[in-house]
């Protein structure tokens, strides 16, 4: 007889198991990070890694997609909101948050060195459409009400305003002085400057 899966129970051991990936990828590099590292972090036996991923660029993808995934949810809960530039400023406070995880530089450099792959590059464009399609409704919605600059499209806007994170992770990257918490307001500050926007 077969076996019956808890979908909640199975979905946690993911998740896990992505977080121990995550963390290793971030301290070893995706050469040096090795399956027997990530199941050591994780609390479990390689048997156990291999029933939920066939390889470790298999798990470095999930990490990837989970975060489209988390990002295109985040837009799917502020649909009903009437405030449009107020949800542009909180996307950018949320990810700012999310890039104070002190892993972001350690893992940006891990797929920064795969991210020829095929794979790797399918991933981090599908990621980059969840933002512009989450973004560029909001950006639209500011300008049909006059909030922001009215001198460049939406759609250049939103491109400007994901280059603008991009540069951001990328200097989390490059210095290790360069503190995320403390810049949170600098960079809100820039967002406000690059929409136009009176009081982002």
């Amino acid at each position: 007889m077969a076996r019956t899966i808890d979908p909640a129970r199975h979905q946690a051991r993911r998740l896990q198991i992505i977080d121990a990936a995550l963390t290793r990828f971030a301290h070893d590099g995706f050469d040096r990070a090795t399956i027997t590292a990530i199941c050591r972090t994780a609390g479990i036996g390689s048997g156990t890694f291999f029933h939920y991923f066939p390889t470790k660029q298999a798990v470095l993808l999930a990490v990837l997609d989970l975060g489209a995934t988390e990002t295109s949810e985040w837009f799917d809960r502020q649909r009903d909101r009437a405030d449009p530039l107020q949800v542009i400023v909180d996307y950018v406070a949320y990810q700012a948050a999310a890039l104070n995880d002190p892993r972001v530089a350690g893992f940006t450099r891990a797929v920064g060195a795969v991210m020829g792959d095929e794979e790797v590059a399918d991933a981090l464009a599908r990621e980059e459409a969840v933002v512009q399609r989450g973004l560029l409704p909001w950006i639209r919605a500011t300008a049909e009400r006059g909030e922001v600059r009215q001198d460049q499209p939406p759609e250049r806007l939103a491109v400007w305003l994901a280059l603008l994170l991009d540069g951001y992770v990328g200097r989390i990257c490059a210095s290790a002085q360069f503190d995320p918490d403390a810049e949170k307001e600098m960079l809100l500050d820039t967002v406000g400057r690059l929409l136009g926007a009176s009081s982002p």
